[in-house]
């Protein structure tokens, strides 16, 4: 007796990001704010395997505990999924198996990277030879920072986020990356930052300023050097999430406090991503702030986008 012969299976990954800068202006006519942000997209990846089905269906596995995630047709993966399905005329399924490293509801784009490696993973399994554009484009639709996931590497994002253009950058940068056991809706911080913004009047933040990213990030992206990058970086949602989440504060305190170049939150966060010298400053770093007891893994950029893997 032959075995069966196995079930095509498809595997992608795509990365995490940390936004390096993030400056926000005003709110755009479909809700979005106008924003100009710097994304260096980092060693977390989320690794997507796809096999096909009559409809579709999403499972996690990995190290984040996702059990609050949702697994019917409103999670991301299956919206890229569908998404994919309806532009190229395909009329079966997909069952989508998802290993968690990025940190949900942490500002650092796990959800926009299990969309990007569906998108991937998907049209590699059905054969619909849609081309990067095409997938960009599909890319755009799902979220701000899913074009970011599928492209990875460093760019500058400006409109809701979502119109790239690379940034080049040398080297390699290190990470040290303090997890919270909390998400910040992104949208609430958002809203946060405007209510901020209302109690201290136009001359504080003229609404027609158009955001853009200040020329020394783009200095220190090109130089390789952690320390002008550390200079340079920001967030316009750090104040609104540390007033959403006062704790976050001594957590930032803690790590600068231990050899970090500089701390911030990544995105909305409530991730605080501390930026290290080297590889031997990540290590010093991880172990002073696990021996606070909190949760925190190294990681490199800027590494590639969404892409299959050969298993």
């Amino acid at each position: 007796m032959t075995n069966p012969a196995p079930s095509p299976v498809v595997h992608a990954r795509a990365p995490g990001k940390i936004n390096v800068f993030l400056k926000v202006g005003a709110v755009l006519e479909d809700g979005y704010h106008e924003v100009a942000t710097a994304y260096q997209a980092v060693s977390l990846f989320e690794d997507v395997r796809a096999w096909p089905a009559d409809d579709f269906s999403v499972v996690f596995t990995g190290p984040i505990d996702a059990s609050g995630l949702a697994v019917d047709g409103s999670n991301l993966a299956i919206k890229a999924a569908r998404a994919l399905a309806r532009k190229a005329g395909y009329r079966g399924g997909v069952r989508l198996s998802i290993e968690k490293n990025v940190p949900i509801a942490g500002g650092m784009g796990g959800g926009s990277a299990d969309a990007a490696a569906s998108l991937l993973a998907c049209d590699t399994l059905w054969g619909t030879d849609a081309t990067r554009d095409d997938l960009i484009e599909i890319a755009a639709t799902l979220g701000a920072d899913v074009p970011f996931a599928f492209t990875g590497g460093t760019a500058i994002g400006t409109g809701r986020g979502d119109q790239l253009s690379p940034a080049l950058a040398k080297g390699q940068f290190h990470w040290v990356l303090a997890l919270a056991d909390f998400g910040l809706s992104t949208p609430g911080v958002y809203n946060e930052l405007d209510r901020h913004r209302e109690r201290h009047a136009q001359d504080i933040f003229p609404a027609q300023i158009q955001p853009s990213v200040d020329t020394n990030v783009l200095q220190a992206l090109r130089a390789g050097d952690p320390r002008m990058l550390a200079e340079a970086l920001h967030n316009d949602l750090q104040a609104p999430a540390l007033h959403l989440a006062p704790g976050l504060g001594k957590v930032l305190e803690l790590g600068e406090a231990n050899g970090a170049l500089a701390g911030l939150l990544s995105g909305s966060g409530p991730t605080v991503a501390f930026l290290v010298a080297d590889a031997d400053s990540a290590l010093e770093l991880q172990v002073a702030l696990s021996a606070s007891r909190l949760r925190v893994v190294r990681a490199t950029g800027p590494v590639h986008g969404a892409r299959i893997i050969h298993d």
